[in-house]
Parts: structure tokens; sequence; C-alpha cells
């Protein structure tokens, strides 16, 4: 069904867009950061790269997550790409726990700007905060990126149609 703005109210356009967007496979991330002695971490797909020069990824944040106002007051960030096999992690991180319990799963270490990051991730970048903005219910904060571990091989964890999956090798 295709809606258009102006014959559609707001809401049935959100639904429309949530629906679509359960056919968008993504990769599985936890972001991190800690402030004043605090941890936090939350699972998320919102996450892209941005820029090689200088290399920087960007991240969306719910105004409403425990996590943002640490990052709305400047901390730097952690993007953890999950392996296939860490969606007890996933589920730890999306509000199976709260608080440093979501940190139970896993090996976190401390990086180098303070935010933790999982020791065995398919990928971990760790992030100084650049700058940041806010739209609507979320804030985008964009990172430059100061750290990068990766490991191979390839066997990220994927969200799908509102489940955890693994890409199937060709």
């Amino acid at each position: 069904m295709a809606l258009r703005q102006e014959e559609t109210p707001t809401n049935a356009i959100a639904a429309e867009l949530r629906k679509g967007l359960r056919s968008l496979a993504k990769a599985v991330v936890v972001i991190t950061t800690s402030k004043g002695g605090q941890r936090f971490a939350m699972t998320a797909t919102a996450v892209s790269e941005l820029s090689m020069d200088p290399p920087s990824m960007l991240i969306c944040v719910n105004k409403s997550a425990s996590m943002h106002p640490a990052l709305a007051d400047g901390a730097d960030f952690c993007i953890n790409i999950l392996k296939g096999e860490q969606g007890d992690i996933a589920a730890c991180c999306s509000g199976k726990a709260s608080g440093d319990a979501r940190f139970s799963e896993g090996e976190w270490l401390k990086s180098s700007l303070g935010a933790p990051y999982l020791a065995d991730a398919q990928a971990a970048f760790v992030c100084r905060q650049a700058s940041h903005a806010t739209y609507g219910t979320h804030s985008v904060f964009i990172g430059e990126v100061v750290e990068a571990h990766t490991s191979t091989p390839y066997d990220p964890l994927v969200y799908i149609d509102g489940r955890y999956t693994r890409v199937q090798p060709a």
C-alpha cells in the first residue's frame, strides 16, 4: 500500500514506515558509553558509517534511552557489531537487564576513551564524539573513530522482521 503524506495522518505513515523497515536487514550492534563511572549499553540497528576521511560513524539514540543523557553531555561511545552467536548479548542489552547488569554477558574491556568494548565482537569502533543533533524522538551522534578492532570470519548477527538471524554463506 503506497501512502502519501498529504492523504494520510502522520501515525498511519509511521505505521507503514515501521512495517516497511521490517524488511531492512541490519547488523545488530551494542552501543556502549561511560560517564561518571557508570557504564551504559543498548542494542541498536540505527547505526551507519559516515566518512572515511575522517573515519567516522553515526548512531541514533532515542531520547528516552538511559544512555541518552550521557551522550547528550558529550560522552564518547563504542559501536560493537555482534557475531552470529552473540544473540544473548543482544537480548541482555535490549531490555532483559538494566544498568551494569547489561555487561553480565560477554567479556568487556575498557577502551582508550573509557567506553567499554566487547573483546570478541565481530568489530568494535571506539568513537570520540564530534557532534550531535536532535530530531523528533531521537538524537544523532557523530563520532570520529579512534580505535577499530575486527575479527574474521565474517558472521554478523542480523536483525530482520523482528528477529535475530545469521547470514547464510554463499
